[in-house]
């Protein structure tokens, strides 16, 4: 029986996906649900299992975009694994393996002259050569991308003349095309900046007592949690759920003409993943203890990095935190997440002089940046928040602890 693997979708507004990458070849057999493909989406990059075990056929090729619920490949369930013939045993292989190795070292090494006159390694075709020759750029500077080394229309077109160095170091190029979520990532990322009156507020946070508190219960609360580390994160992630409790407007988009305010605090967390930014969401942020946002952190942050991230994961959220501070970034402008109104940019931690109650002191001090849509969140509102914040973080035992630490780090 045949079998055809039809494109699941992957969330309700998505359309259409991408083949970004066959896991297996042309003729393989495959076991049911087992991983064959990986097909990004404007959201996110998902693996597609086999439905059932047989030999493939694959329908689609890589970089290929296919609507929702098009056949990408046929599995031919009446076929089977191929088996090795004759019986070859693990000696058999040894022993070929061996002679292979001594055929090879008798094999004469003869210089090979690049095919010519039949578009071999470095040869133009007709469209290509007329291209190369208005440029006046040699064929053999470039490097072809078709059957064989061919150069291709498009080869030539994105060919530019050599300028040459001085000491004759490599200047090659290579032309990659981004993935569907990156090409998403980057259109959104264009419509937040050319869409909302995007403004940026900054403060700066004394960080030690967050360093007292952590360096004092993080080993407890480590062996407590089964291994789940006490981080800045939650810290972060509570401060930020008491501010827009405080200041609401910045828990709220606008909809047209319509503003959307939210009594509950979904919160997307940037994270760096192998396919590129992802913004997974903690859930009613607001309600969750430390313990609980540490969790739904580490374990977002293992799917992404892992690439088993779901649409579901990224949907949503009222509000992000980005944390550039883990890369060594000092200070920043982060881009609003649309449709949010507001993104709080974390940053590294330095020791610098400060003055305290008119001494100069060193401690370890953090910038902090909110990019808010002025549309919608009026100065006092972004000031007012960023100023809850940093109090809320220099002030934790009491604003975010309730003044018991072991009861809401749950010891």
């Amino acid at each position: 029986m045949i079998l055809e693997m039809k494109v699941p979708s992957p969330g309700e507004s998505i359309k259409e996906v991408e083949i970004a990458t066959w896991l297996v070849k042309d003729g393989d057999y495959v076991e049911k649900d087992q991983a064959i493909a990986e097909v990004d989406s404007d959201k996110a990059t998902l693996e597609l299992p086999a439905e059932v075990s047989g030999i493939i056929t694959l329908k689609a090729e890589e970089g290929d975009t296919v609507a929702v619920g098009a056949v990408v490949c046929l599995i031919d369930t009446d076929g089977a694994p191929s088996a090795p013939k004759g019986g070859t045993t693990v000696e058999t292989v040894e022993k070929v393996v061996e002679v292979k190795k001594e055929e090879i070292k008798a094999i004469p090494v003869v210089a090979q002259a690049p095919p010519s006159g039949a578009g071999g390694l470095g040869h133009p075709s007709p469209a290509a050569r007329k291209i190369l020759d208005e440029k006046n750029i040699a064929p053999e500077t470039i490097v072809g991308t078709g059957k064989a080394g061919r150069i291709t229309k498009d080869d030539a077109v994105n060919a530019v003349p050599s300028m040459g160095t001085p000491t004759g170091g490599s200047r090659g190029t290579e032309r990659t095309k981004l993935s569907m979520l990156r090409r998403k990532v980057a259109e959104r990322l264009v419509a937040a900046k050319n869409e909302t009156a995007m403004l940026t507020t900054f403060n700066e946070v004394n960080m030690t007592p967050i360093n007292t508190l952590r360096n004092e219960y993080k080993d407890a609360f480590k062996a407590k949690h089964g291994g789940i580390g006490l981080g800045y994160m939650s810290f972060f992630t509570k401060a930020v759920t008491r501010a827009l409790q405080l200041y609401p407007d910045v828990n709220s988009m606008m909809d047209g003409d319509y503003k959307i305010a939210f009594d509950f605090c979904d919160i997307s967390i940037a994270v760096s993943g192998p396919k590129g930014l992802m913004v997974p969401v903690v859930r009613n942020a607001e309600n969750l203890t430390f313990r609980g946002i540490e969790a739904d952190i580490k374990r977002l942050a293992i799917k992404a990095r892992d690439g088993q991230i779901t649409v579901d994961d990224m949907t949503g959220g009222t509000f992000t935190i980005t944390n550039g501070g883990v890369f060594g970034s000092m200070l920043s402008t982060p881009i609003i997440n649309p449709p949010q109104s507001g993104i709080l940019g974390m940053h590294n931690i330095i020791e610098r002089p400060i003055a305290v109650n008119g001494k100069v002191e060193i401690h370890p001090m953090m910038y902090v940046a909110l990019s808010y849509d002025h549309r919608i969140i009026d100065g006092r509102e972004s000031v007012g928040f960023l100023v809850a914040v940093k109090e809320a973080l220099e002030n934790p035992l009491e604003l975010l602890c309730d003044n018991n630490p072991k009861k809401a780090f749950e010891l």
